[in-house]
């Protein structure tokens, strides 16, 4: 694929340059047909190349214009399906052959299919109704190399700045892609978020039943509901509702759980419509944080909601999305970026996610930055971490429209 595509992208290149044109990299990178390309085939290969695709996926269209955004849009929770012989091999390896007799209903089609596995709908004798999630073969083996071919369509696209060190974030894409491969350990923080929301009505987590659940087989209690983004469909009250518990969770697992499920693809995410609780699935990207990231992202909300331009130089700093090392025009610009942000949430009473001139402004500036030469630093693995769960759910409040009162809920959690 990624052969092919840069092969396309020389070709239109020299086209271009045959009429007087000049385009970069990305401009030949995002044509359609290359685009319609690479969606094809991550969700054919699945894995951790389709990984990767459900994240550009969840673009607003600031990045990717609105036709090619659409495209990509399908990776979110559309793999190509395992033929059913498949299917039976997987679960004869997990179960042994005689499986079948201790259900009174196995539906063959999944109801879902992502990136790691496929979502089966079934319903055991005794009578538990389950969904049960089944991992594509060959996926965990295929990881290493799917991250190498990952990183060099990465270069070659001419996407990341000329000097930025992409290997530690494959490395650790490529750790983390291991861990989620792991069912068994799914499974546990399955029980952890379960048992941290119990007491919680506006959240609903499947119920694990270990019996049936292996390293490469999660067996879980099968709850109606929505894909999150139909919630659109519902009037303002309900989306600023259904969002408001979304950021609180978050602000909660930060803040009081120090453990987060820091995978934002919208498909972790649905809800019932007739209760407006929301489903969470998914655990296997579920990240345990130490004090000390805690600590420095209660100072910087302290800071940025107070105002305090000095307060957050210095945790900005210690955080690392600046370093001594950055020139002073780059801090700043970096640090304006910041406040732009904290400014934006702090001077409405309630924010509208559906606006988008914050997001406009950013892009922007990062722009403005990245044309002047900025490379940025390499950030710790918990501050990527973090700042994709935020990306992803400033994107979903977008997508949903919501008005929220982002100061108020901070202020829950940290004192001011």
């Amino acid at each position: 694929m990624t052969t092919s595509v840069a092969g396309n992208m020389a070709v239109a290149g020299l086209r271009e340059a045959a009429r007087g044109k000049k385009l970069d990299a990305k401009d030949l990178l995002l044509t359609p047909s290359n685009i319609r390309r690479i969606a094809d085939d991550l969700a054919r290969m699945r894995g951790a190349a389709m990984k990767i695709g459900q994240l550009l996926s969840m673009d607003t269209g600031d990045i990717l214009p609105p036709e090619l955004n659409q495209i990509m849009a399908r990776l979110r929770a559309d793999a190509d399906y395992m033929p059913p012989k498949q299917l039976k091999t997987v679960l004869n390896k997990s179960w042994g052959d005689k499986w079948l007799r201790q259900f009174e209903r196995f539906d063959v089609r999944p109801v879902a299919a992502a990136s790691i596995g496929q979502v089966h709908r079934a319903k055991t004798r005794d009578g538990r109704d389950m969904a049960i999630k089944v991992q594509y073969p060959g996926v965990a083996r295929s990881i290493d190399s799917d991250v190498a071919n990952v990183a060099a369509l990465i270069r070659v696209s001419g996407l990341i700045p000329k000097g930025f060190e992409l290997k530690p974030y494959m490395e650790e894409a490529r750790r983390q892609l291991h861990e989620e491969a792991d069912y068994e350990r799914e499974g546990q923080f399955l029980q952890s978020f379960r048992r941290l929301l119990r007491d919680d009505n506006a959240f609903v987590v499947p119920e694990l039943h270990a019996d049936y659940t292996t390293k490469h087989v999660l067996a879980m209690s099968f709850v109606t509901s929505h894909p999150i983004e139909d919630a659109f469909k519902l009037d303002q009250k309900q989306r600023n509702q259904i969002t408001e518990n979304l950021v609180t969770l978050l602000l909660r697992e930060l803040f009081e759980f120090g453990l987060m499920q820091t995978d934002p693809n919208f498909a972790n995410y649905r809800f019932d419509p007739i209760t407006g609780r929301i489903v969470l699935l998914d655990f296997g990207a579920t990240r345990r944080f130490q004090s000390k990231i805690v600590d420095q992202y209660r100072r910087l909300f302290q800071f940025g909601i107070a105002g305090d331009s000095e307060g957050l130089r210095a945790i900005a700093l210690e955080i690392g999305f600046i370093v001594p090392e950055t020139e002073a025009h780059h801090q700043q610009a970096l640090l304006d970026m910041i406040e732009m942000a904290f400014t934006a949430f702090r001077d409405q009473e309630a924010f509208n996610f559906g606006n988008t001139v914050l997001v406009q402004k950013m892009n922007n500036a990062a722009n403005a930055l990245a044309a002047d030469g900025f490379v940025p630093p390499p950030v710790p693995m918990d501050v990527l971490y973090l700042q994709r769960k935020f990306g992803g759910m400033f994107l979903l409040a977008n997508r949903l429209k919501a008005h929220l009162p982002i100061t108020e809920i901070v202020r829950r959690f940290v004192p001011i």
